[in-house]
């Protein structure tokens, strides 16, 4: 017990220099995705592709809804055979349009996916030389949940920001 106490005793006796010159800040990657113009641009179209699939689906939604209709009133009228073949074609169509709107959403995942990643590889570029130029011995991401307190004056966000955005032209 007493070797272990005095091997803690001697590491932070030796460590104590090397950390008064360490210096370490923080960024918040969320927010750096969130409020630069790739991330916003990237954002924006996503949501461009969500209405015009939204539109899209709504239209089949309809198509859908007037052969259902359509389905019940002829039910009178049609034969057994005519009204079980009407009604197979109709829930075909079903899972077309649940096939589809499952389809899309693993498409605007996967583009959300593709812009998220590459955005990010571009920031952590930007975020290793804004570091190692302002002579940061780690950068550490606030949101990982390693960050219990950190200075405002140890944010390096908003910078990693605008030398993203200054980068893109």
């Amino acid at each position: 017990m007493k070797k272990i106490i005095l091997t803690l005793i001697a590491l932070s006796l030796f460590a104590g220099p090397a950390l008064a010159e360490t210096k370490i800040a923080y960024v918040d990657l969320q927010k750096a995705l969130n409020l630069s113009k790739a991330g916003v641009a990237a954002k924006n179209k996503i949501a461009e592709q969500v209405k015009k699939y939204e539109t899209e689906f709504k239209i089949k939604q309809e198509d859908l809804q007037k052969l259902k209709t359509e389905l019940e009133k002829q039910a009178v009228l049609l034969s057994d055979s005519a009204k079980a073949q009407k009604e197979r074609d109709f829930q075909q169509n079903v899972k077309e349009l649940q096939r589809f709107q499952k389809d899309v959403k693993e498409v605007l995942q996967q583009q959300d996916a593709d812009a998220t990643k590459q955005i990010l590889n571009e920031l952590f570029e930007i975020l290793q030389k804004l570091g190692k130029d302002k002579g940061y011995s780690m950068v550490i991401e606030k949101n990982e949940g390693a960050v219990i307190y950190a200075d405002e004056s140890v944010d390096l966000t908003d910078e990693l920001i605008k030398a993203f955005d200054a980068a893109q032209k």
